[in-house]
């Protein structure tokens, strides 16, 4: 662990966990098609969980908030978050079946997901009020849309009242209230969901700077200072409205890899931007880190287990 991530403040993640079954293909079926599969597995998953366990192996101080069923699932959930060093002591079991995903992988690594809630549709906020002693001393509150939007409308604003930073991923994308939006510090999204939420199309990884930068003002006007914007393979643009105006725009170059498969590589950028946020960088390095380790996070199959440590993406960041 570096000094900087020795330093860092506690991470709180709340939201979902889930069981992923995963099939692999040599591609993914077309509506109505049914393809050949090649392999299966069920493996811990989750975009909170994922996002929880990526943090701590890159180093974070990380408690967990979510639910889990009284089942095998929900064991194997525990004992992997666990085991990457993540407080669980706020993950609790509820009477609904443990969360599933159910996953196409396909020879090129990328995917198709549907999912199921589960016991992630019990989270409330009363749960987030459970855990008011570690939202406390937090540092970030990372968040997603996998669990209800009052849940999770809870969380940013104990987060936001302890003076954490509010770190808001808008996937699965919905629309979010206003008051959301105003309580997330930095917004995670993707291109499609960053369409969505602005109602307009965003360019490519192509585009400009000036271009970039109007998109930028357009979230500055939804409320929204600080967005990162994911571009899967070509890297990602931080909108940074709270800095000087030449440092607005940073676009953050991918890290190429050999891909094998895509799933929770997202996960693995939040859970990386919110160690690199807990350490005190600036947005723009939390970015720059994030993206070595989700492409590092490609290269296994599977999600947690594919997720690399701190020292795995010093290691690539000093020989860029």
């Amino acid at each position: 662990m570096s000094a900087a991530a020795a330093a860092s403040g506690r991470i709180v993640v709340v939201g979902s966990l889930n069981a992923d079954l995963t099939i692999y293909c040599e591609r993914l079926p077309q509506p109505g098609e049914t393809v050949q599969g090649h392999g299966f597995a069920v493996n811990p998953g989750g975009k909170s969980a994922n996002q929880a366990v990526a943090a701590a192996r890159l180093g974070g101080h990380v408690s967990l908030v979510g639910a889990v069923g009284e089942d095998a699932n929900g064991n194997m959930l525990e004992a992997s978050v666990a085991g990457a060093g993540v407080d669980v002591s706020h993950v609790r079991t509820s009477s609904e079946p443990t969360g599933v995903a159910v996953i196409a992988v396909d020879a090129h690594g990328e995917n198709n997901i549907i999912i199921s809630a589960g016991a992630n549709g019990t989270l409330s906020p009363a749960d987030v009020a459970g855990a008011a002693d570690v939202l406390e001393g937090a540092a970030v509150v990372s968040l997603c849309l996998e669990v209800s939007m009052e849940t999770v409308l809870a969380a940013a604003q104990a987060g936001h009242d302890a003076g954490a930073t509010v770190l808001l991923n808008l996937s699965p994308y919905a629309e979010i209230p206003a008051a959301l939006a105003g309580l997330a510090d930095v917004l995670l999204v993707n291109a499609h969901e960053a369409a969505l939420f602005l109602g307009a199309e965003v360019p490519g990884s192509g585009a400009s700077a000036e271009e970039w930068d109007a998109v930028r003002e357009r979230f500055a006007d939804h409320g929204v200072q600080q967005v990162l914007v994911t571009l899967g393979s070509q890297g990602s643009v931080v909108l940074d409205s709270l800095v000087s105006h030449g440092a607005r725009v940073i676009r953050v170059h991918p890290t190429t890899v050999g891909a094998v498969d895509t799933t929770g590589a997202g996960d693995a950028f939040t859970g990386a931007v919110a160690v690199r946020l807990a350490a005190g960088d600036a947005l723009a390095d939390a970015a720059a880190f994030a993206s070595v380790a989700a492409a590092l996070a490609t290269t296994r199959k599977g999600t947690q287990a594919a997720y690399p440590e701190a020292a795995d993406v010093e290691r690539r960041l000093s020989t860029a």
